[in-house]
């Protein structure tokens, strides 16, 4: 990451958000001073939507809310059949439900962050910087939140049986599980909002909050490998099965749980035929597994990508 300030918002985006892998001098580093640079970064780069983004400027009807080859309809017959109005309506739609599920996950995250750092070492940049997400978080949580109150006006959320599922992964997932589920929900969302935050065909508030986030979620991906590889130090064979296995349900449950039913409801369209299509649609399944190609290697890497686990990757288009 770079200290340029003086750079334009999109350029500082591009330029401080490189893959976290790719930086060697940050992979060689130890926990602390990796925490202590990803602080030195969060005070130096971390922007405010809340007053960035004018939210009471009229949206231009003719914007979508994302790009259109990331709507899980796009290339389908459903999508060819739709009106451009009809089209920009449900990419507006479906990037507000992702965006809920991401406030969904994120409320998950910040408890997961929270209880494991608790009577930690106060003084550590790694408690310090723990905290410094959740803050982070907090405040995503609020952007996206108003981003969709201002782009469709109304919240989606996970069905029942998912939120329960998720209460009891935020109580239970430590250590490996808490911080690679982490990255999963985190890894797909940023490939997603890199693909549409510099797309012009796009909302441009939308564009504000995809770069805030890339920008700032770049940290907390740094942190969370880092975490997963010191967890993963020396484990044993069942505990790693295990872990595996439990991270892939996890990703399993958010990834399908991203565009809800009620979102195609909420845009006007023929929901069963919408789910149906989108469910055997193989452009939305290669871009579903080309914005997790980077985390399938950490997962290999780290010895978390065992068959078990392929299995519901592979269910879930990530692999």
């Amino acid at each position: 990451m770079t200290a340029a300030m003086e750079r334009t918002p999109r350029e500082t985006a591009g330029a401080d958000t490189a893959r976290p892998d790719n930086v060697v001098s940050m992979r060689d580093a130890g926990p602390n001073e990796v925490s202590e640079r990803l602080l030195a970064s969060a005070a130096r780069l971390s922007r405010n939507a809340m007053t960035e983004i004018d939210w009471s400027e009229p949206m231009d009807p003719t914007k979508y809310g994302c790009s259109p080859e990331w709507s899980s309809l796009y290339g389908t017959d459903y999508w060819e059949e739709l009106t451009e109005e009809q089209r920009i309506s449900v990419t507006r739609h479906e990037f507000a439900s992702i965006m809920n599920i991401g406030i969904w996950f994120e409320m998950i995250l910040q408890e997961m962050v929270i209880r494991d750092q608790y009577l930690g070492a106060y003084h550590d940049p790694e408690f310090q910087f723990a905290l410094t997400e959740v803050a982070d978080e907090c405040r995503h949580s609020i952007m996206f939140a108003k981003a969709s109150q201002k782009m469709v006006g109304t919240s989606y959320k996970p069905s029942k049986k998912v939120g329960r599922l998720g209460k009891f992964f935020k109580r239970t997932a430590k250590n490996e599980v808490a911080y690679a589920g982490i990255l999963v929900a985190e890894e797909v969302l940023d490939v997603f909002q890199r693909g549409c935050m510099r797309d012009e065909r796009v909302l441009p508030f939308i564009r504000t909050v995809n770069e805030i986030h890339v920008l700032e979620e770049s940290r907390h991906m740094k942190f969370a490998r880092e975490e997963v590889r010191e967890s993963m130090d020396g484990v044993g064979w069942a505990r790693r099965q295990f872990s595996a296995l439990y991270v892939a349900l996890g990703a399993y449950f958010i990834v399908t749980s991203l565009v809800q039913r009620k979102a195609f409801d909420d845009a006007g369209l023929d929901a069963d035929r919408a789910v149906a299509e989108m469910k055997t649609n193989s452009h939305f399944h290669s871009m579903i597994r080309s914005s997790c190609a980077h985390l399938m290697e950490f997962l290999d890497e780290v010895g978390l990508l065992t068959r078990p686990a392929m299995h519901y990757y592979r269910k879930a288009h990530m692999l």
